[in-house]
Parts: structure tokens; sequence; C-alpha cells
């Protein structure tokens, strides 16, 4: 989800459809050069294959009907969505992101992040009609996870980062089984590995919410400690213009944190120092060296031109920040 744009291809008809992969490879390499002109160091593909980050990746799963959806509160009911349902054993139909991550890599020598959606958010996104047990059904999806993680680590994949917004949902759960399913699915890769956690972005439902949370937002206090002692190497959170306390991050002892110095939830666009105040301000609870700056999630619901401005920013002010910070 982090430092990502994307614009859905998926309601593309008849010969359009059918030509469908040529303007997502085009896409994928647009923002490609974006990101490196923007100066950005750790780059994406941009999800530009993808509708949507987690149906993107059911799409290529057998046992999954979507032919006939169902609707379903998500995020313990802040909205309704009409979603896939669950309906037999879950297999891949073999690769799921190998075209994107491929052209990906063949057109960059920077280092580059792929984004998965984490277990969790998958069974918090889609009916369950097959396995009656939540917890069975995320560590089926784990396990399918890891089976195509690993294969995009074959295909030079640097980061693989697993987006799990359910995680300040759902706290005791992830502290239950949340932190083993997410384990799972990282299961021996030897790339680097990340989660990226937020409140939600984009839809009327999180801003609403976000407003019931009062003047500071605790719940990572809950999970951070899990999240610590688990091998996952990186944690991709929001930093800038949210009420998440940065002393929190301090609870973070063991990990990187990407920190989130641009706010999507905006289309005012960040200036090089706005974002090396973040920097700094992080800095007092995290090593320099343990950080790297990023978005506060995906750029999805953008305007080109404000995405493009956004990255510029984050490139110009990561190395201000190096100039002035060290």
């Amino acid at each position: 989800m982090a430092g990502r744009a994307q614009y859905a291809l998926g309601a593309l008809e008849g010969a359009r459809r059918r030509a469908a992969p040529g303007h997502k490879r085009d896409a994928t390499l647009i923002w490609l050069k974006i990101q490196e002109d923007a100066g950005i160091d750790i780059v994406t593909e941009g999800e530009q294959a993808r509708q949507h980050f987690v149906h993107g990746f059911l799409e290529k799963i057998e046992g999954i009907d979507f032919a006939h959806k169902v609707e379903m509160g998500i995020r313990k009911d802040r909205y309704k969505a009409m979603v896939p349902q669950v309906v037999a054993p879950l297999r891949l139909r073999g690769r799921v992101h190998a075209f994107e991550a491929r052209v990906a890599r063949t057109h960059t020598r920077k280092k580059l992040k792929f984004t998965l959606p984490g277990p969790m958010t998958i069974i918090d996104t889609i009916a369950d009609r097959y396995y009656g047990d939540r917890v069975k059904m995320a560590f089926a999806f784990a396990e399918l996870l890891n089976e195509e993680a690993k294969a995009l680590q074959a295909d030079g994949v640097d980061l693989v980062q697993f987006d799990e917004p359910a995680f300040n949902v759902y706290m005791d759960e992830v502290n239950d089984w949340g932190i083993k399913a997410l384990e799972r699915a990282a299961q021996g890769l030897t790339c680097t590995t990340a989660v990226h956690i937020c409140y939600g972005y984009g839809i009327k439902a999180n801003t609403d919410w976000k407003e019931t949370l009062g003047a500071q937002w605790r719940q990572y206090e809950q999970i951070f400690p899990a999240i610590d002692a688990s091998p996952i190497q990186q944690v991709a959170i929001e930093c800038r213009n949210s009420k998440v306390p940065l002393d929190l991050l301090a609870l973070l002892k063991t990990k990187i944190v990407q920190a989130g110095v641009i706010d999507v939830a905006s289309d005012t666009v960040e200036t090089a120092e706005d974002v090396v105040k973040v920097i700094d301000a992080v800095a007092k609870f995290v090593p320099k060296s343990n950080i790297i700056a990023t978005t506060n999630c995906g750029m999805a619901p953008m305007r080109r031109e404000i995405a493009e401005a956004k990255l510029m920013a984050l490139g110009a002010g990561a190395a201000l920040a190096r100039e002035k910070l060290g």
C-alpha cells in the first residue's frame, strides 16, 4: 500500500479488456519512471495490474466465487461492501503477480518492493461459506500468500510487504493468532519483509470512524510488542497528520520503521521541509539508521498530478533529511 498510485483497469470491456495487459505494462513502467525521477530509492510496481489491493490477489485463487457476491460488514461493520465468497478449498491457479513483478524487475535497477494483502485483512474482506472458522481460513490464505511471496522473491523482488489494516481493528485477535498467520505468510523468505498497518484512507467511512477516536490514536500500543517480537523486519506506519503518538514507535525496538511522511488523505502537497520535520520527530523515538521515509498509505484515490507532486516531495524531503539530519 505505501507509496503506490494506481488506476483501476478492471472496467475495460471487449477489445479494450483484451488489450489490458499492454495498458497495465505501460502504466507500471510510467509509475516506475515517475518514482525514479522523484528520487525514490525503493520503488514499487504501483499495483497497476490490480483493481483492489485484496481482490487483486483473490482473483487467481480456486475456491472463491466472484459471481455471487454478498454484502458483508468490513472492519467490525465500519462499512458494508459486496464481497466474493469462499466456497471450496483454497488453491492457487498458478502465479498471481508474476507479470507485473517481472515487468518492474526488468525495467528498474532500484530496490523493488512488492505488496500483498495480509491474511487477517483478507478474511475481513471475503465471506466464508466453506471453512466455518476465521482462523483456519486465515491460515489457508497465509499458505497461499507464502507460496506467491516466495515466487516474487525468485522474480527478484527485494522486499515483500504484507498490508494489514485490519490489525488496528481486531487487536486481541492480532495477539492471539494474527501475528502467527502473518509469520506463516512470510515463512522461509530471505528477502526483506515488512507489514503495513494503518487506520484506513480513501473512503468516508474511515474518515468518520477516525473522528470518533479522540485526540490520540493509541490502538497500536496493544499490538506493537507482538509485532516487535515477530521476525518481520519492517513496519510501515502513518506519521504525517495522523493522531498516532510518535512515542509509540519506541515499542518497535528491533524494527526498521517505514515512517509515513506524506499525507494521502489530503491534496495539499508537502514541501521537502515538511518531510524533514516528520522524519526529525520520528527520530526522537527511532534511530535515524532505522527510518525509511514513505507515504502514509496508498495513493489510489488521488489525482495523478497530486500523486506525482507528493512523490517528488517524498524524494526531495528524504534527500534533504539526509543532508540536515545525517
